[in-house]
């Protein structure tokens, strides 16, 4: 049975965060969100909405409004938050991507990464300038094979562009995708698509991305799913 777009929503948002939270090593779910009680990394919110219906006090009291920049990832664009002293950070769109659809075939070398040292070097491919360790060891031994990174290298071995995934349920989730200067963005699509396809067939790709990193996955035959917002608390 195909799922439905309000299935896929669903299944895009639980698999989203479960990838915060193995980012972030913290936190636990309940049925309407995951929430962290400490401060999450760089980039990652410190809660993310499970349902549409996902309680706005409870949500905020679960979370460190104490310290700066807390962040609360609203997948279904659905709470006010600014009487709590939040403001929309961005918008974006989850997007979703049918199993077995045909990806481009990619120019690099595209392979797993294989342990720490080569984690180091996709983190410092993607950050631009260096690793801050952002991307721990664990994920790539504490879940079962359901997180991976993917690089594509060039002939000399330069890691040119890379994507992270994770797989929940019968979703895979991409993020991450990047392409260094002078890579072409749909490489990037390409490669993760292909690698992601031979990992996990017959599952369904989900993500989110906005601007024009949502019009290149939408190229790379992505459809939209429903609208998120991240809110930051500034009070």
């Amino acid at each position: 049975m195909t799922p439905n777009t309000e299935e896929l929503l669903l299944a895009a948002a639980y698999n989203n965060a479960a990838w915060c939270a193995a980012v972030s090593r913290d936190g636990g779910f309940t049925a309407e969100a995951w929430t962290s009680p400490r401060r999450t990394p760089p980039y990652y919110p410190d809660a993310v909405t499970l349902t549409g219906e996902a309680d706005a006090a409870a949500l905020v009291a679960a979370i460190d409004t104490a310290s700066p920049g807390a962040s609360v990832k609203d997948s279904f664009a659905a709470l006010d938050l600014a009487p709590a002293g939040f403001e929309v950070l961005f918008g974006a769109q989850w997007i979703h991507r049918p199993a077995g659809a045909p990806a481009a075939a990619p120019a690099l070398e595209w392979a797993r990464v294989a342990g720490p040292a080569e984690l180091v070097a996709w983190e410092t491919a993607w950050d631009g300038e260096e690793s801050s360790g952002l991307f721990h060891p664990g994920l790539l031994t504490d879940h079962d094979g359901d997180v991976v990174f993917l690089t594509g290298r060039d002939a000399d071995g330069r890691i040119l562009a890379g994507a992270a995934a994770n797989r929940t349920g019968e979703v895979v989730g991409v993020s991450n995708v990047f392409s260094v200067d002078g890579t072409p963005d749909d490489e990037a699509w390409a490669g993760a698509l292909t690698l992601v396809a031979g990992l996990w067939p017959g599952l369904t790709v989900v993500g989110y991305e906005s601007g024009d990193d949502l019009d290149t996955a939408l190229g790379q035959g992505f459809a939209p799913l429903g609208p998120l917002r991240v809110w930051v608390h500034t009070g």
